[in-house]
């Protein structure tokens, strides 16, 4: 492996570490960590939940960087960025060379809330960090393998190859580590799991054998379950209809509705589009906030039971993401619509550390995971630089 400095480091005359700087751009929110990826451990962070400025992500950066240089674990070998989406070319970790970026800008488009803004991030750390190697982390890689019968849409022949139509799936780093730590928690291990990410963007996903065989995410981050502000799967007939009406709906004002002005704010008649103000709102009373978290949540079950398809069994069901990390009332109520699978509807309540939600001697066990895209991010920029 590649290394910037001249020495590697060793604490107590143990092996050597990589220190890596992780990057995790979201659509509304930027998280910054420094990682010991030999270790599994988080050395320092920063992040903002509101779309930054590019003065206060240069400033986060900056800050981050300072503490880390001044804490004496040493400087940060490698930076790792998070991918929304690496399109057709990006399959895998990726050194940036010019190669990479202009890939990643070909993919841009299809994640416009997202590619974009770390795509100039990255040019802000090249600059930061001229001597350092920086590596692109897409979230599609974990859904790279998908079966042809899950990435194929149903389109003519002609319209795939020409425009590259198929589905990607996305939050493959969290599913990442949710599979990692559910293998290792589960007694005697698991290799059939349904996920859930579930938080500004949502989604699930089936796994046999630790790769992702189906997934609710397809050619962009807008498939599948109702997200916070995103609509999820529309019947296509509706959106043709919206833009061909007598008085047509832009493309630029539908696309801003689907993406911005849909899911739980939506429904929830623009009341929130965070389940902790929308179930507060619901035991008071309010019905569009109690609606919005029923499609919220029936939509996830079925998309679960749909993704269950793809397996011979379930062994376990596994939350994760901001909602289903520490929102209890959305996990049962999406618990008590799968029944059929088996999937138990008598939870625990929110535990301080990753582990079981159900009773012991449940048919499928439940699991809450706490995302940890900033762990993966490290180890796959340490395997690409290994590569």
């Amino acid at each position: 492996m590649e290394r910037h400095h001249p020495e590697r480091r060793c604490r107590g005359g143990g092996r050597a570490l990589t220190t890596v700087l992780t990057v995790n751009t979201g659509s509304s929110s930027l998280k910054a960590h420094v990682v010991d990826a030999e270790r599994h451990t988080v050395l320092a962070e920063r992040s903002v939940s509101h779309p930054p400025s590019r003065e206060e992500t240069h400033a986060l950066l900056d800050d981050l960087l300072d503490a880390q240089s001044r804490s004496g674990d040493g400087p940060v070998d490698v930076v790792a960025h998070r991918l929304v989406h690496g399109g057709s070319d990006l399959r895998s970790a990726t050194r940036v060379d010019d190669g990479a970026l202009r890939a990643a800008w070909r993919a841009a488009p299809l994640a416009p809330s997202h590619v974009p803004t770390a795509l100039r991030l990255l040019e802000f750390t090249r600059e930061r960090l001229p001597d350092l190697p920086q590596v692109l982390c897409p979230d599609t890689a974990f859904h790279a393998a998908l079966p042809a019968e899950a990435s194929t849409y149903p389109l003519p022949e002609e319209w795939r190859k020409r425009y590259g139509l198929r589905r990607y799936g996305f939050h493959g780093l969290s599913y990442q580590w949710a599979v990692q730590q559910a293998t290792r928690l589960l007694p005697g291990g698991s290799d059939r799991l349904l996920l859930a990410h579930l938080g500004g963007g949502a989604s699930v996903c089936a796994v046999r054998d630790g790769r992702s065989v189906d997934t609710s995410m397809g050619f962009t981050p807008l498939e599948g379950l109702a997200m916070t502000t995103r609509s999820g799967s529309i019947d296509p007939g509706l959106l043709l209809w919206l833009l061909t009406k007598d008085e047509p709906m832009s493309a630029a004002d539908l696309a801003e509705g689907l993406y911005h002005r849909s899911g739980l704010l939506g429904l929830s008649g623009g009341r929130s589009a965070d389940t902790r103000d929308l179930v507060r709102a619901a035991e008071d009373g309010d019905e569009a906030s109690a609606l919005a978290l029923a499609v919220f949540a029936h939509r996830a079950a079925r998309e679960l039971a749909a993704c269950a398809t793809s397996l011979d069994r379930v062994d376990a069901l596994v939350f994760t993401g901001e909602i289903g990390w520490d929102q209890p009332e959305v996990r049962t109520a999406i618990c008590t619509r799968l029944a059929l699978l088996g999937v138990p509807d008598r939870l625990t309540g929110n535990r301080p550390d990753d582990g079981l939600l159900s009773p012991a001697d449940a048919d499928v066990p439940v699991l809450v995971v706490q995302a940890r895209e900033e762990l993966s991010l490290a180890s796959e920029a340490v395997a690409a630089l290994e590569r």
